[in-house]
């Protein structure tokens, strides 16, 4: 088959390489453009060139970039099998797919129907699911709405953080589902299988305000917002009158004490806060305007006491 890969960052150049190793024929790559702010090079970009295939880098603004009137006339000359996205937050026109002989495949990052949209996997952390996982869709007019090809369960553990969740589980997983349902594809053995569309749920691209700390809430939900949020955009609140973000945690039992209170200093570990029903052991912050910095310097550095509240 002639396929076309749309993608960005790492992922998509480590399954543009693991569908070249698997003898597909990729006749063009579809990515992002350069950042001029940002020096390091655009990874799926470089692999394509080193492999002389044609790149296409639509300017504009996502998740319009692949509206340009560029991308039609340019996927119409490479007369494509398949579109294959993976890792993409700009949406693919459905005149675009039509033009592949067997239209366009997706990689998304959850059990579909559920938690459609591009913060899918800091939604399922947020929300404290024990799994989540890949779905390999086909693409259709709606957001994540195709029939799913290939589906795969992985363990959401009580300490991974949407990072960790991404690059250690769903990452690895991701690349083996792409090569398979391409493979599948091009055997002509490719099931399509409905989703149940009563069962969906869809989304936002996650905010500062979706990850914004309720001491009010339970520990455990306090937890799951300060790991959703991390890498991005990272929990907050308010200390001392200022904004601060807490980028890692973990949960303890219930101690005397106010929620939101500091109730111990733990020496070369962070501080100890009170919340309903448990505690949180705070390990990594970051106050406003400076870098991140272990808990435990910031607790010496700015002098904590217990008995102070996070607002």
């Amino acid at each position: 088959m002639r396929i076309i890969l749309v993608g960005q960052a790492a992922f998509g150049k480590d399954c543009l390489e693991a569908l070249l190793e698997q003898g597909e024929k990729i006749v063009g790559v579809v990515t992002v453009p350069d950042d001029p702010a940002d020096k390091r090079p655009n990874p799926l970009k470089e692999a394509a060139i080193a492999k002389n295939i044609p790149v296409l880098q639509p300017e504009g603004r996502s998740p319009h970039r692949l509206k340009h009137p560029s991308v039609i006339p340019w996927i119409r000359a490479l007369r494509p099998d398949l579109l294959t996205l993976v890792f993409v937050t700009d949406f693919m026109p459905f005149d675009a797919i039509q033009l592949a002989t067997y239209g366009g495949i997706n990689y998304h990052p959850s059990l579909l129907p559920k938690y459609r949209g591009g913060s899918a996997i800091n939604w399922a952390v947020l929300s404290g699911e024990e799994e989540t996982g890949v779905t390999i869709h086909y693409l259709d007019e709606g957001v994540d709405t195709g029939d799913i090809i290939l589906q795969e369960k992985v363990p959401v553990d009580i300490n991974d953080t949407t990072g960790a969740l991404y690059f250690n589980k769903l990452y690895p997983l991701g690349i083996r589902l792409v090569k398979q349902a391409v493979a599948l594809i091009r055997e002509g053995k490719a099931p399509r299988v409905p989703q149940d569309h009563s069962k969906a749920s869809f989304q936002p691209l996650i905010s500062g305000q979706d990850v914004k700390i309720d001491w009010g809430k339970p520990a455990r939900a306090i937890h799951n917002v300060i790991r959703a949020a991390n890498p991005a955009p990272g929990a907050h609140t308010s200390f001392r009158g200022e904004k601060i973000k807490l980028w890692e945690s973990e949960l303890a039992g219930p101690v005397p004490g106010a929620a939101g209170e500091i109730t111990s200093l733990v020496e070369g570990k962070g501080f100890q806060v009170a919340a309903p029903g448990g505690s949180l052991l705070i390990a990594r912050v970051q106050k406003s305007g400076e870098g991140k910095s272990p808990a435990a310097e910031y607790m010496n550095k700015d002098k904590l006491r217990p008995g102070e509240k996070f607002t």
